[in-house]
C-alpha cells in the first residue's frame, strides 16, 4: 500500500470516544447541496453546527430554514472568503469537536491550475487548523466518486478500497481536457493529499473520507433551483431540459443519506481510516424518465433517448449501507423514492 492511501487499523490510534451531543461540529463550504443536508443530518442528530461560507449572503437561506426547524442558537456561520489562504481555517475551528469538510472548487474549469492546487491546499488548510485546535475529536473529507473512478458505461470496473482514479489525472494533464476530469483529478490528489497528511503528522483524532456519486433528491433552496449540484439534473428533465443527457449512466445516491453518511463518518469510530463509498445503485436516463413519467401522468418527456449502456463498476459500498442501517434502520433509499423528493417542490 502507498502512502497516500487510508491508513490501516494497526497504522491509526484506538478512537475511543465520539463526539457528544450538543458538541460543536465545523461543516465547510456550508452552503453547498450535499453541505444543506448534511447541516441538518448533524442537528438533527443533537449536534451544534457552524457552517463557513465565502460569503455570508449565500447562506441566509439556510440560516432561515435552521431556525424556522431548531430554532436559535443551533447554527451560526463564518465567512472564510479564501480557503487556500495560510491560517484560513484558524479561526471557524475554535471549539468545535467535530469537523467536515466540504467546501471545494466546483468552476468545472478545464484549467487543472484553477482547480487541483486550490483543492489539496483547502485540504491540507483544513487538517493544519484541525491539529491546531486540541478539542477536535474528529475530521471527515468530503471526496468524490471521481477520485475512483470515471464512470464508463458497460464496462465492468472492480473498485477497492484502495482504487484511484489515476487515469482522471493523467488525462487532467493532456491539452484541453474536459472540466469533470479536472473536477475528478482534484478529488483524486485532494483525497490524497488528506491521507498522506494523516499518515505523517498521526493527529490524535479519528479521520474518514465520503465518496458520493451523483446526488439526487429534495432541493433545500427556495424555489426547488439548484443549478451547481446534480439534483439539477432531474429538475432539468422535470422541465423538459436535455443537456443532462450527455453524461452517461452511473450510480446516484440520495442526499438525505449522503448526508447521513457524512454524520456516521464523523462520529462512529469503526470509520476511522476508512473510505465510504456512497454508491446506492446504477441507473440510465431511461429509468429515470419512466420514473418521472408514472409520478406524473400526462407530462410529456424526452422520448427515444440513445442507449448509452448501463454501469457495470463493482463497488465496495455494502460497508457504508450497513452504516446506515446500523445508525437509522434503513438502507439505501430507492431511486423513485429519491426522484419524486427531487422533484416535490416544482409541481
Amino acid at each position: 500500500m502507498d502512502d497516500t492511501n487510508p491508513p490501516t487499523e494497526q497504522q491509526t490510534s484506538v478512537i475511543m470516544a465520539t463526539i457528544e451531543k450538543g458538541s460543536l461540529v465545523l461543516i465547510t463550504g456550508a452552503s453547498g447541496y450535499i453541505a444543506g443536508h448534511t447541516v441538518l443530518a448533524v442537528l438533527e442528530a443533537g449536534y451544534r453546527v457552524r457552517g463557513t461560507v465565502r460569503d455570508e449572503k449565500k447562506i441566509e437561506w439556510l440560516q432561515e430554514l435552521v431556525e424556522k426547524k431548531f430554532g436559535k442558537g443551533k447554527f451560526e456561520t463564518v465567512v472564510v472568503p479564501d480557503m487556500i489562504a495560510e491560517g484560513a481555517f484558524d479561526e471557524a475551528v475554535k471549539g468545535v469537536d467535530g469537523i467536515i469538510h466540504m467546501a471545494s472548487v466546483l468552476t468545472f474549469s478545464s484549467n487543472p491550475d484553477e482547480v487541483i492546487p486550490p483543492t489539496v491546499k483547502g485540504t491540507l488548510n483544513i487538517l493544519v487548523s484541525a491539529t491546531k485546535e486540541p478539542g477536535v475529536k474528529s475530521i471527515v473529507l468530503t471526496s468524490s466518486s471521481m477520485a475512483a473512478l470515471t464512470p464508463t458505461p458497460n464496462e465492468v470496473i472492480k473498485v477497492t478500497h484502495d482504487t484511484w482514479n489515476d487515469d482522471a489525472v493523467k488525462k487532467s494533464k493532456e491539452p484541453d481536457p474536459q472540466g469533470f476530469i479536472v473536477y475528478g483529478a482534484s478529488k483524486v490528489e485532494g483525497e490524497r493529499a488528506f491521507w498522506k497528511a494523516i499518515k505523517d503528522s498521526k493527529p490524535p483524532f479519528q479521520a474518514a473520507a465520503v465518496l458520493p456519486n451523483a446526488n439526487f433528491g429534495p432541493i433545500l433552496k427556495p424555489g426547488g433551483e439548484d443549478s451547481a449540484s446534480t439534483a439539477s439534473w432531474i429538475t432539468g428533465l422535470f422541465k423538459g431540459e436535455t443537456s443532462m443527457l450527455q453524461f452517461p449512466p452511473q450510480y446516484f445516491i440520495d442526499v438525505r443519506d449522503d448526508a447521513k453518511l457524512h454524520l456516521i463518518a464523523l462520529i462512529d469510530p469503526s470509520c476511522n481510516g476508512q473510505r465510504l463509498f456512497g454508491f446506492a445503485a446504477p441507473y440510465t436516463w431511461q429509468d429515470v424518465i419512466a420514473i418521472l413519467q408514472k409520478q406524473n401522468p400526462g407530462k410529456t418527456f424526452p422520448e427515444d433517448i440513445a442507449d448509452q449502456g448501463k454501469d457495470l463498476s463493482q463497488i465496495p459500498s455494502q460497508d457504508a449501507e450497513a452504516l446506515l442501517r446500523k445508525h437509522y434502520g434503513k438502507g439505501w433509499t430507492s431511486l423513485e423514492e429519491t426522484i419524486g423528493a427531487n422533484t416535490a417542490t416544482l409541481k
